[in-house]
């Protein structure tokens, strides 16, 4: 007769929870100022959401970290030296909450709107659109997203007048080549593009 044994569960170190937490803020932060976006499923998260999410998982490994000390499994003086971790941490968690709100808060006050335009390029390239009319002035920047659903910076912009949104209206052209794909930007009669118009889109094959 044999007796059944539980297998223990695995376990992260207290050096590999806060390595991953402090990570997680680090990327976090770089997000919410940058002009990354991510492509999730058809819908579009904006870098202050990648930011976001990024945000909360820190904050799950360092509540871990902090169960794991309670029971006796870590210490933190044993991973690295507070003075060196709180100013970091601290500094990181400023950086990533302001870059989110700013980031949410522009998205808010411009009535930001993204779009993913169709069809999609050779290889699943694919140009994402972001919209904003604030006063009298429209922007938009477009984005080229490969496979990984994610786009590290814009690929092109415009300003249209008057708040003018060209892609909401339709007025625009999206045509691909087996090299790339060039996306074409038209203003209205009353509502000419003052700036841009013309965008590559690129994916880097």
């Amino acid at each position: 007769m044999t007796e059944a044994r539980a297998r223990p569960g695995i376990e992260l170190s207290p050096g590999a929870l806060t390595a991953a937490g402090v990570g997680s803020l680090a990327l976090g932060a770089a997000a919410s100022w940058s002009d990354l976006l991510l492509v999730v499923g058809g819908r579009v998260v904006p870098g202050w959401g990648v930011s976001a999410v990024l945000f909360v998982l820190a904050l799950v490994l360092w509540r871990s970290f902090v169960r794991a000390g309670r029971r006796g499994e870590a210490v933190l003086l044993s991973v690295v030296r507070p003075g060196w971790l709180r100013p970091t941490t601290v500094l990181l968690i400023v950086a990533a909450v302001s870059g989110i709100a700013w980031g949410a808060l522009d998205d808010l006050i411009s009535d930001a709107r993204y779009y993913v335009l169709r069809p999609t390029g050779p290889g699943g390239c694919t140009a994402v659109v972001r919209e904003t009319s604030f006063l009298v002035i429209g922007d938009g920047e477009a984005y080229a997203v490969g496979r990984t659903g994610l786009a590290l910076g814009e690929a092109g912009s415009w300003v249209v007048d008057d708040g003018y949104r060209p892609v909401a209206a339709g007025t625009y052209e999206l045509d691909w080549e087996r090299d790339g794909g060039l996306l074409v930007i038209s203003g209205s009669g009353t509502d000419p593009v003052v700036r841009g118009g013309m965008t590559d889109i690129d994916c880097g094959w």
